[in-house]
């Protein structure tokens, strides 16, 4: 269709350009992602055997190569719905860490952030409806039930002329036996 032709190269320029951007200048983008990488990290090592890296440039390159590498799948329309989730799973901790309108106390800094958050809640809802957007197509969901559903039926089916050839090879057993015993 062509609006997903459009549409999708669209929604997918910010993440390439700011991609891009973050990969060749991330010294900018370290301040704000460290309080979201400390708590991350802090929770991933309550939860996790392994000790997470903290090393904040490292995720602030990693995110951005994220951004890039997914946003280039999206626009190009290959895996559109795996690369808008992982476009989805990215921009929340940017949102997170560089645009905390709730730290500023000049009105327009704050006002300035707080557009931007919701930016990225607008880009968020775009990046969801193309993560489970079929083209029209079957959901996986959909076609793992009915796969399901038909090997079902072919096994019951198969049970049944199972159960017919063994009564009707018991009948025969049961013929020759009484032939044997006359």
């Amino acid at each position: 269709m062509l609006v997903r032709r459009i549409a999708r190269p669209l929604l997918a320029s910010s993440f390439v350009y700011g991609g891009i951007d973050t990969l060749r200048n991330p010294q900018t983008r370290v301040p704000g992602a460290t309080p979201v990488v400390d708590q991350i990290a802090e929770q991933a090592d309550k939860q996790l055997p392994v000790q997470v890296p903290r090393d904040v440039e490292q995720w602030v390159k990693v995110d951005a190569g994220v951004k890039v590498a997914a946003g280039l799948l999206l626009a190009l329309g290959k895996l559109p719905r795996l690369s808008a989730l992982a476009l989805s799973a990215s921009i929340v901790p940017t949102t997170l860490a560089g645009h905390r309108f709730w730290e500023h106390d000049d009105p327009k800094e704050r006002f300035g952030q707080m557009s931007h958050f919701l930016k990225n809640l607008g880009l968020l809802g775009g990046l969801l409806i193309a993560a489970v957007d079929t083209e029209g197509r079957p959901s996986v969901g959909y076609r793992a039930r009915r796969a399901a559903q038909r090997a079902a039926d072919a096994t019951e089916k198969n049970i049944e002329k199972a159960q017919k050839r063994a009564a009707k090879a018991q009948k025969k057993a049961e013929k020759k036996y009484k032939k044997a015993s006359r």
